[in-house]
């Protein structure tokens, strides 16, 4: 049990690393259910890349893709949207997936690898509940 959550989680963080913003729930467990990963930890990985972190994510995406397939860096104009990004097509999309493979492997690696490390001690670790007023049945 806990290897299937750790590689579940470890797909999720995979997922999210790929430049799929808006998709990338789906398609973590859509590839759970695939791999017979566990859902939950797929799902919950994915939310690495969330408002706050794309936009750095992406762009450590794009520059590693872009030094590992030696291409130009392109310049995007201050005022990014569907249409400005769909000018720059490959120039764009082929390093940022590139990149997002290598980061991916090997932030997927790594987490694969802390939460199988850390789920049993977690696992042990309990929170105490709220006292509940105790009702008696008359």
């Amino acid at each position: 049990m806990p290897d299937e959550i750790a590689k579940g989680f470890a797909l999720g963080i995979f997922i999210g690393m790929t430049p799929t913003l808006g998709f990338q729930m789906l398609i973590a467990v859509f590839f759970a259910i695939l791999l017979k990963e566990n859902k939950l930890a797929a799902a919950l990985g994915v939310w690495i890349s969330n408002p706050i972190t794309a936009p750095f994510i992406y762009a450590a995406e794009y520059e590693t893709g872009r030094f590992m397939l030696d291409m130009q860096h392109i310049h995007l104009p201050e005022q990014l949207s569907v249409d400005t990004i769909s000018q720059f097509g490959c120039d764009l999309m082929v390093p940022m997936w590139v990149g997002s493979v290598v980061h991916g492997l090997l932030l997927g690696a790594i987490c694969y690898a802390l939460v199988l490390r850390l789920l049993p001690s977690l696992k042990a670790w309990r929170v105490p509940r709220w006292p509940r007023p105790f009702k008696r049945v008359s």
